[in-house]
């Protein structure tokens, strides 16, 4: 069977995982169906839309709630709508019962016939509303208006999707410069330590050398590009020690792992630095056009990034690497070269990484991006990665990272223990490097 699935797997590409993201969305959309209730100017608008719709322009409503923050802004919402009608004859009352009492018994001495009581949940429950008809008989008999909620997915949320693709962004980012070097044959273990060194970095020159809280934009860049540099120089240095010394990536990567955490530590104390101005949050929480902007330049990486690997000779040499360094070496390859460029790229998304993460959360500490490299690396097996190198996508690794970030965002929404989230996160690594493995027998 499973050699089945994973025959199924290599023919389909990055459309399985797709497809696998998919399914895993229309689950989690049926398992967090809740009613939810309008509240605030949403349940002011459902109610002055609910009484046109049933008694025309010509309505005549009472809008009654109890006070409140929520209250004021159902009055907010009923008005803007109602407003638009010059010809609905209405009035509000906000308070208690005995104020709707008397707003009550004041419409049927100026008013008489109410087509509507329009109230907010808590108000309608009210015996004074619930009998308004029996006390004052020249009201007729108004209907009781009240808002009520509809059935939808706490997955399909705008708010919660918006969340997963802020939460996946900094994971996304790195996952691009790890994809070139798993394809090129290696492995980077260093990226989550270089996102906190570059957090550090970034936020160090802002605060010490830039102004602080008061800091300008070109400090702010400035630190940004001090952050991403370093980060470069030691993917540099990094691919050197591969390429030149013929040193194993993963033992490589390991030291350098240390090394940078250790920098990032030794700079701080191991505290935090947190006086940074509100507008550095702009790549990390900004939303220019409705869409974070951490997210938009993540789409931006990916699309670059995949078109160097299919439509440059750097790409193809990369991917011939990856197959088969001694043939790429005869073939006249230069292999050493590629291999540095690959760990560069691998350095200066970290760095991106770090930029990004310190802005969304407008600070910098030195545990930043702790246990990042495993998350990044999942994301780029799961989404069809080989990890012996010469196979892979940056739109399969796209597709991975959001399938782990959908998996996490569910299970939290679903109540299941973190412990237990480990587990199932390890489930979904274990069976992406078996597939891996079986269909490259």
């Amino acid at each position: 069977m499973l050699k089945t699935l994973a025959k199924g797997w290599k023919s389909m590409g990055s459309a399985s995982m797709t497809l696998v993201l998919l399914l895993v969305c229309i689950g989690l959309s049926l398992a967090t169906i809740d009613r939810v209730e309008p509240t605030g100017t949403a349940a002011g608008e459902w109610l002055a839309e609910e009484t046109l719709s049933r008694f025309g322009q010509q309505a005549t409503v009472l809008l009654v709630s109890e006070a409140g923050e929520h209250s004021n802004q159902l009055a907010e919402g009923f008005q803007q709508v109602i407003k638009s009608q010059s010809r609905v004859q209405n009035s509000q009352v906000i308070g208690d019962p005995s104020d709707v009492r008397k707003a009550l018994q004041a419409w049927a001495a100026d008013h008489g016939k109410l087509d509507a009581i329009a109230c907010s949940p808590a108000m309608a429950d009210q015996l004074v509303v619930r009998e308004a008809a029996k006390q004052f008989p020249a009201l007729g008999q108004p209907e009781i208006l009240r808002p009520t909620g509809s059935s939808w997915p706490r997955f399909l949320g705008r708010q919660n999707l918006l969340n997963i693709m802020g939460q996946i962004a900094v994971i996304a980012i790195v996952a691009v410069g790890m994809t070139l070097v798993v394809i090129s044959g290696g492995i980077d273990l260093s990226v989550g330590s270089l996102v906190g060194l570059s957090a550090i970095l970034t936020a160090a020159w802002i605060e010490w050398h830039g102004g602080g809280e008061n800091a300008g934009t070109s400090q702010m860049v400035l630190g940004s590009l001090i952050g991403i540099s370093v980060c470069a120089f030691i993917g540099v240095a990094t691919g050197s020690l591969v390429a030149w010394a013929g040193a194993p990536p993963f033992l490589v990567t390991l030291g350098v792992m240390l090394i940078a955490r250790g920098t990032a530590q030794q700079l701080t104390g191991g505290e935090s630095l947190a006086h940074l101005p509100d507008r550095f949050v702009w790549l990390g929480r900004g939303a220019d056009w409705g869409i974070p902007n951490a997210v938009i330049l993540m789409l931006v990486l990916y699309g670059l990034a995949e078109w160097i690997l299919r439509s440059t000779v750097f790409g193809r040499h990369l991917l011939a690497l990856g197959s088969n360094a001694k043939a790429a070496r005869f073939a006249g390859i230069p292999v050493r070269r590629v291999q540095v460029l690959a760990y560069l790229a691998s350095g200066c998304m970290a760095g991106l990484g770090g930029v990004v993460l310190a802005s969304q959360l407008k600070s910098a500490s030195p545990t930043y991006g702790d246990g990042y490299e495993l998350m990044v690396i999942a994301a780029v097996v799961v989404g069809g990665t080989s990890l012996a190198g010469g196979q892979g996508s940056l739109l399969g690794t796209l597709v991975g990272a959001l399938l782990i970030a959908v998996i996490n965002n569910g299970m939290n929404l679903l109540g299941i223990d973190p412990f237990a989230q480990k587990i199932v996160l390890g489930c979904v690594i274990l069976l992406a490097v078996l597939l891996d493995r079986l269909r490259h027998r």
